[in-house]
């Protein structure tokens, strides 16, 4: 279906009743501009109630005083043949989870109309989109919407620091485009430090010294979270089906799995 076909939700109203002061001027500029981006607030079962800051969804005070809960992605884009999956390391000026490697690209989908959308995940695709560009230098024309496979939601919480966290239903999607064998990237230094692409056997490592913080590396915990309880599984299903479209199951798509 294509994003013209699908009725775009009207954004919703700030939730104004959770605010906190936190100074922000020892951050870097660039990611402090970001944290006036508006988020998708939900109840536990992933229904939109509202909408509020960046900066106010990832406050530890909210969301363990208020349980502020929001809208998320995980995108794994994998090699043409499947062998290997890109990874980043987080930039240092990020204000959450700074230095720490993770998926190729995880984020937000925004309360804007065109990412609200929810038929066919519609908006969250169409925000993994925006992102791999934004953080990667990914052109859309190598990541095209309707190439996105998404397989399952986890509901998790984690904190960063004292003042920072992360408590999200966050949308898996899949990615494994045939066009060329590695997608081309022009990643910003802003966001993104590092990139690799990882085998299974060589990713392993990574969550292994990330668990021991061997050599500094650190491993953002929902990236773990997936690691340990699906990636492999999927990874595997992949492979054997030859066909990423065929990695989803019926009982993971309908499920949110709270880790």
């Amino acid at each position: 279906m294509g994003q013209s076909d699908a009725v775009a939700p009207t954004p919703a109203p700030l939730t104004s009743t959770i605010s906190a002061d936190v100074d922000l001027s020892s951050y870097d500029d660039e990611q402090v501009k970001l944290m006036e981006e508006m988020c998708i607030v939900l109840d536990r079962d992933d229904k939109r109630i509202g909408a509020n800051s960046k900066k106010e969804c990832h406050l530890m005070t909210n969301i363990k005083n208020h349980g502020l809960l929001h809208r998320a992605f995980s995108v794994f884009l994998f090699s043409a043949d499947g062998s290997k999956l890109l990874l980043q390391k987080r930039a240092d000026e990020k204000i959450t989870f700074p230095n720490a490697w993770t998926n190729t690209c995880c984020s937000h989908p925004l309360n804007v109309a065109d990412e609200l959308v929810e038929k066919d995940n519609l908006g969250v695709r169409t925000a993994a989109q925006r992102k791999l560009f934004h953080e990667l230098g990914i052109e859309a024309q190598d990541v095209p919407l309707d190439q996105f496979h998404f397989l399952t939601r986890i509901h998790y919480m984690a904190a960063s620091d004292e003042v920072w966290g992360e408590h999200e239903i966050d949308y898996i999607l899949f990615m494994r485009p045939q066009h060329k064998e590695f997608v081309d990237m022009n990643p910003s230094e802003n966001e993104v430090s590092a990139v690799q692409w990882v085998t299974q056997d060589e990713l392993k490592v990574i969550l292994e010294k990330g668990v021991k913080h061997e050599d500094g590396i650190i491993v953002t915990p929902w990236f773990k979270l997936i690691c340990d309880n699906f990636l492999f599984t999927w990874w595997d299903r992949m492979l054997e089906e030859g066909n990423v479209a065929k990695v989803a199951r019926a009982e993971e798509v309908e499920k949110i799995f709270r880790l």
